[in-house]
This record gives C-alpha cells, structure tokens and sequence, in this order.
C-alpha cells in the first residue's frame, strides 16, 4: 500500500544551514547582496538567478511573475522583457515594484522594493545582441500577454520574422530592460525554532540604515 500524502499544514523544516547577523554583514545592502548570490552560484543551486517581480496594475491587483536577474550595480536590479507584456503595462501605470529571489538549498531569501526604470537604448541593445539567434527572432514572434489563438500563432511568426531578418535581427522597439532602484531590501536567513534572522535595510538621509526585524 503506498502511504499517505501528508497533510500540507502538517509540513516541517527546521532550518539549521546559517546565520545571519549584523556584525558579519555588509553596511551596504548592494554588498550583502553580491556575497548572497556569489554564494548561490558557487552552491550550484537550480537557478539562482530566478526572482519573483511583483507589480500592481491600475485596479490596485498585485502579479507577480518569475524573471531572471541580467545585471546589478550600485544603480540597482536589471532585467529584460516586453515592454508591451502585463508587467510592462503595469510598470508604465506605476512604477513601484519589489522583487524576491528564494534560494532554498541555502535557506535564504532577499527581498527588494524600488521604483522601477527603463535602462538606456545602449544597454539594452547590447544585451539584446549578446542573446542566442532564437530568443531574439522570439523577441519580435511572441506578442506577450496577448490572447493567441495557439501555439502555431508563434511557430507562424518566428518563421517570418526568421526569413525577413535572417541573422540580424534588430532590437524590437518593444522590448528592453528595467531596472529596480532600491530603496529597501531585506535578508533572511532561515533558523532553527523559527526564530529566523531578518535584516532589513532603508534608506534615511542618503544612508542605508540596517535594523533587525522579528521573524
């Protein structure tokens, strides 16, 4: 007899990995943050670079969606994307978003909230040349978050967007990057009893100011 599934709220983990605390992390959340993901990669977690974007429409609904980080400096978070998709039209409305990456093999999570912006023509059409042939000639077939009426809609489009573009395709006018200016951000590290580690950084006067917050 196979056994039975377990009841969802009867699920446990105790959470033993780390430790997070104010002595051993950085001053600047920019810093914490590239020690974080430096330490994901090199754990070879299953993609460390995924994090959740949550935006809120003009009828006040929150979404959220999983995209990949492609870039981060002291300017903030960068990633690429239809300009014309749902979190586009979103961003365009209101430009407060937050992000979350969840490194579970590492017991971690990083949360960040900003005002989002469009990154420059120069960068985006970098990244946009630096990407396989496919994705680009994907770039101008798929019409994101638009109804289709099935799959061949894509298979039809990339098929001319491939023979009028051939190995140059041009960067879409709709598509390109964002980046999330920071102005809070939050490192958690999971604990034993539940009384997990929870740094909290904002910004105050033009200086990062780091409280810890109960978990």
């Amino acid at each position: 007899m196979s056994s039975p599934t377990p009841s969802i709220a009867d699920l446990r983990k105790s959470y033993e990995r780390a430790e997070l605390n104010e002595d051993a992390s950085h001053a600047d959340p920019m810093q914490q943050f590239d020690q974080w993901l430096k330490e994901a990669l090199a754990a070879q977690i299953p993609e460390p670079n995924a994090m959740t974007l949550a935006t809120v429409g003009s009828d006040l609904r929150p979404s959220t969606r999983v995209v990949l980080i492609k870039g981060f400096d002291a300017r903030g978070i960068v990633w690429y994307t239809n300009y014309d998709s749902r979190k586009g039209r979103q961003l365009a409305g209101n430009p407060y978003a937050a992000l979350q990456f969840h490194w579970v093999e590492l017991e971690r999570v990083v949360r960040i909230e900003g005002i989002v912006e469009k990154v420059s023509d120069a960068e985006s059409d970098e990244y946009f040349h630096s990407r396989p042939l496919d994705s680009r000639i994907g770039a101008w077939a798929s019409p994101q978050s638009q109804v289709i009426s099935g799959r061949s809609v894509l298979v039809a489009n990339a098929a001319k967007y491939g023979a009028q573009f051939m190995l140059k395709p041009p960067r879409p006018p709709h598509w390109g990057g964002y980046r999330l200016v920071p102005d809070q951000w939050e490192f958690w590290q999971g604990r034993k009893s539940r009384l997990h580690d929870r740094l909290h950084y904002r910004q105050e006067a033009g200086a990062w100011v780091r409280e810890r917050l109960a978990p």
